[in-house]
């Protein structure tokens, strides 16, 4: 089968009326206690359930920007802080595991009475998210790939994921977020808007130690992915931030690739927090995709 041509996300679909702005439905939100752990999760909206993951080291506020928009358009939309992460917490026996990870989201799909869904994940939620596949792949509606990596991880990205559990370790929590958002963010967007780099940092600053280094071992020993994108067969959206430095285009082209009928949609001026640095554009692909899902 010939791959599909990427979509270039442009100009005209950031000023999307019905995605300008948001009426902020009320949304539910608490603790759920979840393998031994406290998982913090916020649900919006009513409709096809749609839960998102967050990535490395980051939480649930990370979809902050999109959650009213995509709940607008006639989704529930759920999100949860990983144990360890934003307001979850994690016994001192499992502060986090992939497997862990994994059956934390379903376990809190199964709390909220969330039999099917359509799952997306962010960077590390990539990797959750494809295992999530391989144990339950009848709990997906459809699958959404955000700046994310099927690949395992390289020599040197192994080495980078453990030097950033050593800098946790010695120095906090804190001191990630210099490492990180170089790359989260474009140089524009962290010249000209200060407010969206000093949001993510707060989100960096308030994830436990404990979670930091166990999510940077989760990134660090991935397994490969590559195998199981030739088995998804549910409808699979692929987003990408054209100017992300963690987890290049190239990356994502070849998942668009291996996984039948996905679409790939490029957001220029987008680094690796595509979903919040460009917000509207990601809100327009994933309703203008999801609406095709029966």
């Amino acid at each position: 089968m010939r791959p599909l041509k990427p979509l270039m996300l442009t100009a005209a679909l950031l000023t999307t009326p019905a995605l300008a702005g948001s009426a902020g439905a009320s949304p539910q939100q608490g603790l759920l206690d979840v393998n031994g752990a406290q998982i913090h999760y916020v649900s919006v909206g009513s409709g096809t359930p749609m839960l998102l993951l967050h990535g490395y080291p980051l939480s649930g506020e990370l979809f902050a920007r999109n959650r009213d928009a995509l709940a607008n358009a006639g989704y529930r939309v759920i999100t949860i802080d990983h144990r360890g992460y934003g307001q979850s917490t994690a016994p001192a026996s499992d502060p986090g595991s992939l497997a862990t990870y994994a059956q934390d989201a379903l376990a809190v799909m199964d709390q909220l009475n969330v039999q099917k869904a359509i799952i997306g994940g962010m960077s590390m939620g990539g990797p959750i998210a494809f295992e999530m596949y391989r144990r339950a792949p009848e709990r997906f509606m459809g699958l959404i790939l955000m700046d994310t990596i099927a690949n395992p991880a390289s020599v040197v990205e192994q080495h980078l994921w453990k030097g950033m559990a050593q800098k946790a370790s010695m120095y906090g929590s804190q001191s990630l977020a210099p490492e990180l958002l170089k790359d989260m963010l474009t140089g524009a967007t962290r010249m000209n808007r200060p407010a969206d780099a000093a949001f993510l940092t707060t989100i960096v600053k308030g994830a436990s130690v404990a979670a930091d280094v166990a999510g940077a071992n989760v990134l660090a020993t991935r397994p490969d992915s590559l195998p199981t994108l030739r088995t998804i067969a549910v409808p699979t959206l692929i987003i990408e931030g054209v100017e992300d430095t963690v987890y290049p285009p190239e990356f994502s082209m070849k998942m668009q690739q291996n996984i039948a009928g996905s679409r790939l949609v490029l957001i220029p001026g987008a680094a690796h927090a595509a979903n919040f640095e460009k917000a509207s554009a990601t809100n327009a692909a994933i309703i203008n995709w999801a609406k095709t899902i029966r």
